[in-house]
């Protein structure tokens, strides 16, 4: 059996721990960085946020309609958030587990997001990476920081 693919990525903010942690669970912020992408128009972001909570959020793409699904097992604001996720194409109950770690560092933050997947999902790596990637530089953007 093969190991799970893990990815991290740190990323410093200005905003404070608890206005970083928020941003992930506020619909209205999340729809404009959680898979949000610059050729898409978001057209559901559902959050019920609480442990065993669900989240659905959908971006019609040029390529057709992106659908994420969360679902919370921690929610320890501000400093730890983890949510099993999915995307297409995975099939419903083919989850990977993201884990938001956010550390205070002076007025500001440290983000530290740990994707872990299946090996199936291997080929996907890059790509995910590149994914949390912009989703983070947006996050900034969302908190006004660029």
């Amino acid at each position: 059996m093969s190991a799970p693919v893990i990815l991290t990525i740190v990323r410093d903010f200005a905003a404070a721990p608890e206005r970083v942690f928020d941003a992930w669970l506020d619909p209205a912020d999340a729809g404009r960085f959680l898979f949000a992408t610059p050729d898409g128009e978001m057209v559901k972001v559902e959050i019920d946020a609480r442990v065993g909570g669900h989240a659905s959020i959908v971006e019609r793409r040029p390529s057709g309609d992106a659908a994420h699904r969360l679902r919370y097992e921690v929610i320890d604001r501000p400093r730890r958030l983890v949510f099993l996720f999915a995307a297409d194409p995975a099939e419903e109950g083919e989850w990977t587990r993201v884990t938001i770690d956010i550390v205070a560092k002076g007025a500001g933050c440290t983000l530290t997001l740990t994707h872990e997947m299946d090996p199936q999902w291997a080929a996907y790596e890059q790509q995910t990476r590149s994914g949390w990637t912009m989703i983070l530089a947006s996050l900034s953007r969302t908190l006004g920081e660029d």
